[in-house]
């Protein structure tokens, strides 16, 4: 039902070349991200006090990956066969999905959106922790790996150009959010598949029968004209989901509030100690956070990347109020278990988390 072929080709057409670059200076700018990333691990799981456990002797591990914007919209594209392929094979198994002509044309159809979202997440994406790719790592490729971590070198280029920073100090920032993501899940072994757990229920509960669609045009049409306008603060997303979905949903805004906000507190925390010009960078960042013009933002809205940029914001305000309150180790009472994760409710009221976990 999804062309992934058409999928890639469109991605590829439409998105933009990267920065002008040599193949000398391409060659420079992988190396120093991979010694950045290097770099970073040391300081974070310092600051984080968060070490992969060892079991028989070795600990899991996240292979870093510097790539371009093609081969990120590949490793991308494979994530959502992972996650969309069990709603389309109980499509199939309920006899849901189309036959013949209207599948041959619909999933065209399919590939050709899929990659145009593709190509605008393409050129703005720096970096990207992806917790479900299945692989290995280690120096011989026999240590279990806890997903991987890519770093978009030709956007980190872009962004410190646009930005006019240094790009030394740029590119170890960005590694420093980044490994952070990488330290979360090796030092939480559980936690990938407790998302994974989340991801099924949301596919268990996707409606696949006319009532579904009915509803998107009954009320769905309204929000989207106020998502457009700006007077909402939903998504696309947001309009094809059910009450189940939703709960679902708020639990897994929970969690990524706050793996993205921990991340951004740990980049400011340990910033300042490795990264001379860290307050410049972080203003004019913040800036760009904000989306270029009106069309830029509108799509923003509209994809749920504005939603995204909340959960920085949101998520470090929890992560420093918690802080404030019962301190690092009762911070990271948050890792201990499932059931100590904030909800989207929790990452709103950081006393209400610190009540419930701590008493």
């Amino acid at each position: 039902m999804i062309d992934w072929n058409v999928a890639l080709q469109t991605a590829t057409r439409l998105s933009k070349p990267g920065p002008d670059i040599s193949p000398e200076q391409v060659a420079e700018v992988v190396a120093e991200l991979r010694e950045a990333a290097a770099t970073s691990e040391a300081p974070v799981r310092e600051f984080t006090e968060l070490h992969a456990p060892t079991q028989n002797g070795t600990s899991a591990e996240a292979p870093v990956l510097v790539v371009d914007r093609r081969r990120w919209v590949e490793a991308n594209l494979a994530t959502f066969r992972v996650l969309i392929d069990p709603v389309l094979t109980r499509l199939e198994s309920e006899g849901k999905a189309p036959t013949g002509a209207t599948r041959a044309i619909g999933s065209k159809v399919s590939g050709a959106e899929i990659g145009a979202l593709m190509s605008f997440m393409s050129g703005k994406v720096l970096g990207q922790f992806d917790p479900f790719w299945e692989g290995s790592a280690g120096a011989n490729g026999d240590v279990p790996a806890a997903g991987r971590l890519m770093l978009v070198a030709p956007n980190i280029v872009q962004a410190e150009r646009q930005l006019d920073v240094d790009p030394h100090d740029f590119r170890l920032w960005v590694c420093l959010h980044e490994e952070t993501h990488r330290v979360q899940f090796t030092a939480v072994p559980w936690l990938r598949d407790h998302m994974r757990s989340l991801i099924g229920e949301f596919v268990d509960a996707t409606e696949l029968d006319a009532s579904a669609v009915s509803r998107f045009v009954s009320e769905g049409m309204g929000e989207l004209v106020r998502i457009v306008r700006g007077e909402s603060q939903a998504s696309l997303a947001d309009l094809f989901q059910n009450e189940r979905q939703r709960s679902v949903v708020d639990r897994l805004t929970g969690i990524m509030s706050l793996l993205e906000g921990h991340a951004d507190v740990v980049m400011d925390g340990v910033g300042p100690e490795v990264i001379p010009s860290v307050a410049q960078i972080r203003r004019k960042f913040d800036q760009r956070r904000k989306g270029a013009g009106g069309f830029d933002r509108l799509l923003r809205r509209l994809l749920g990347v504005e939603s995204k940029m909340r959960q920085y914001r949101d998520g470090a305000v929890f992560v420093r109020e918690v802080n404030d309150r019962v301190g690092l180790s009762g911070f990271n009472a948050v890792w201990a278990e499932p059931a100590n994760l904030p909800t989207q409710a929790d990452i709103a009221d950081p006393a209400a988390w610190v009540a419930r976990v701590h008493g």
